[in-house]
């Protein structure tokens, strides 16, 4: 009966093995579903709406195949429909009933895409180079990849598309096939193959007890003496007389044996014993009976071999899973959107990127003296004090150049909460340094085709505390240049700091700074008053005279809210000095100012000479109604030209 209980087990164990290897392997489901994007018309550029990606559940992934380099990205929908305004292309979108609809897009006639700037051609000749996407600041994020692009585990939200094309100019590619995860895990694999594995051993192990017990069962096997020797006639002579008398009346045959015969049947009987006692499984002789538990071992460690190996093999969609898939998320703050409330410019890790690509091209420009490259990265203030920078740098090696705009740790991103062009973005980045200041700048994206340029940028000082403003994925608004509701109007804010640099605590707006603004006022007092002890220290008291001028720009303030209410306000001032000489027969030289040499090619003038500073500063500027002071938050000053008066 063991062996019959024996088989069962190994036909149970191979039952088990067998349904667990056949789930991962003949009847495992396929891994992905995908669904092919069929373009019949061909255009530069494939617009795939997100509701296409978001068709199934699960993380989606793009395969799209072409010859040579492909370009691929993903942004708000609305912004890609606006940088394709002037641009041919297909649409891919989901109809009702689930199917795939691609509609082909003409070029938008609208005079403001026909005037829009073009990278690598012009959009009014049908004929010029199509927009190139690539190193637009515009994508959220961006993919590029020769012959096939393959974009995996993407999580598009809402409201957000995915744009396809090689450079813009050539038809884009048509072989576009988008996939999504099933779930083919198979939970009793792992399980069946381990209890098979359970079964088998056991089987093994009721065979070798059927052995054991079979052998057993047959008992001790002894043979009796071996066949006795012929009968002899006796020898009368060796018996007593009375028994030879007995004899010799009945009348038997006697003989006399021969010699040795007895010594003989003794040496028979000893060796059928000794045979025997070889044979009997139970004799002394015998020392095998430990040997069988060591086979029952050696056949046990091959089955708990196969046990592991079947069990390594299996993935963690061979078990089941037990236990919550992923934890539970603790409750966090609540906020709450303004009603219409606008998507931001720029999420957070975009801004990071911008801001990474706009550094290394400003340090580009830096080290090449590039000009025209440096102005697709700098405008407005930025831009004119770099400007004199490249030409003091040309005629005066020896002159520092700018520091690189830091972008090791980006501590606040603010962008704009629009949805329309221009568009505005606050940033606050420094290095791992301490010794080195935080750096303060605003950028601009004029329209959906340009990329953002720096017009604003300064230090901001150790002791300056940066306010509380929205987090990045709620963005803020501008604040009008005429706001009533600050302390001071942003348009006024430039003219009321230069009339406290002017008039000191003579001004009526003295108290409505803090103590790091005036000190930074003081400080500009203090380098014009260096300027009139210098030319009296040359003796040019009485035959010159200096003047000095502090007026805002015409570069408009930019405003943006703050969480208080109040506002981060960006303006730019000039302060011009004029020497001039007091007699027709006098000319202001100038001496050892290299600088001033090197900007007018001159050595000295007769009518005077102008030089000009630029004050590109940050204040946070309270609520109206607040007993809070106007506080600098960063500074920046920069020679922006020296002129001779003619």
């Amino acid at each position: 009966m063991r062996f019959v209980w024996a088989v069962v087990a190994f036909v149970l164990a191979a039952v088990l093995i067998g349904a667990g290897i056949a789930q991962r392997t003949i009847f495992m489901g396929p891994a992905t579903q995908q669904t092919q994007v069929e373009i019949d018309e061909p255009a530069p550029f494939v617009l795939i709406d997100g509701d296409v990606l978001r068709a199934h559940p699960g993380a989606q992934t793009l395969i799209v195949r072409g010859q040579g380099e492909i370009f691929g990205s993903y942004g708000r929908t609305a912004d890609m429909e606006a940088w394709l305004a002037d641009s041919e292309y297909n649409q891919v979108t989901v109809k009702k009933s689930g199917d795939l609809a691609v509609e082909h897009v003409g070029a938008s006639s609208d005079e403001t895409a026909t005037d829009a700037p073009t990278d690598g051609g012009d959009a009014s000749d049908p004929e010029s180079a199509g927009r190139d996407p690539r190193g637009s600041d515009l994508w959220l994020d961006s993919f590029s990849k020769n012959d096939r692009l393959t974009v995996e585990n993407m999580q598009l939200p809402e409201g957000t598309s995915m744009l396809i094309a090689y450079d813009g100019s050539a038809d884009a590619p048509d072989n576009i096939v988008v996939s999504w995860p099933l779930d083919n895990s198979t939970p009793l694999a792992g399980p069946l193959m381990v209890a098979g594995g359970i079964v088998l051993l056991l089987g093994l192990v009721l065979y070798v007890l059927a052995i054991r017990h079979q052998r057993r069962g047959r008992g001790p096997r002894r043979k009796g003496p071996g066949p006795l020797p012929a009968t002899e006639p006796i020898d009368v002579a060796a018996l007593p007389p009375a028994e030879r008398a007995a004899i010799e009346e009945s009348g038997a045959p006697v003989s006399e044996p021969p010699a040795g015969t007895a010594a003989q049947a003794d040496g028979a009987v000893e060796e059928a014993e000794i045979a025997d006692e070889s044979k009997d499984p139970d004799s002394k002789t015998s020392m095998r009976a430990a040997a069988p538990p060591r086979r029952r071992r050696m056949l046990a460690l091959p089955v708990l071999g196969l046990t592991a190996v079947l069990a390594a093999g299996c993935t963690s969609d061979s078990w089941p899973q037990l236990g919550d898939a992923s934890p539970t998320p603790s409750p966090s703050p609540t906020v709450i959107a303004p009603e219409n409330q606008k998507p931001p410019a720029v999420t957070e890790a975009q801004a990071k990127r911008i801001l990474k690509t706009l550094a290394e091209t400003v340090s580009e420009a830096d080290a090449a003296l590039d000009l025209d490259l440096l102005s697709t990265r700098f405008e407005g203030p930025a831009l004119a004090a770099r400007t004199t920078e490249y030409a003091l740098r040309t005629k005066l090696p020896d002159t520092v150049p700018p520091a690189a705009i830091p972008t090791d740790e980006v501590e606040v991103v603010l962008p704009e909460a629009t949805d329309q062009w221009p568009r505005t973005v606050l940033m606050l980045s420094k290095t791992g340094d301490d010794t080195v200041p935080p750096v303060v700048l605003t950028m601009t994206q004029a329209d959906p085709w340009s990329n953002y340029k720096v017009s604003n940028m300064a230090e901001m000082s150790a002791d300056a505390a940066f306010p509380e403003v929205a987090a990045s994925w709620l963005g803020t608004s501008l604040v009008p240049s005429d706001s009533a509701f600050l302390t001071i109007p942003p348009a006024d804010l430039a003219a009321t700091f230069a009339d406290v640099v002017d008039l000191g605590e003579q001004s009526d707006s003295y108290d409505k700074f803090d103590d790091l603004a005036l000190t930074y006022a003081k400080s500009i007092t203090d380098s014009r008053q260096a300027v009139v002890q210098a030319l009296a220290d040359k003796g040019a008291a009485d035959t010159s005279k200096a003047a000095f001028d502090m007026a805002p720009t015409t570069d408009a303030p930019i405003s943006m809210t703050t969480l208080d209410s109040g506002a981060i306000v960006a303006v730019t001032l000039t302060d011009t000095e004029t020497v001039t000489p007091t007699g027709d027969d006098v000319s202001i030289r100038f001496g050892d100012n290299a600088q001033a040499k090197a900007l007018t090619d001159a050595t000295e003038s007769a009518k005077g000479v102008e030089t000009t500073y630029e004050f590109q500063l940050f204040f946070s500027v309270p609520a109206k109604g607040s007993t809070e002071q106007i506080r600098l938050l960063a500074a920046h000053q920069d020679l922006l030209s020296v002129k001779v008066i003619k």
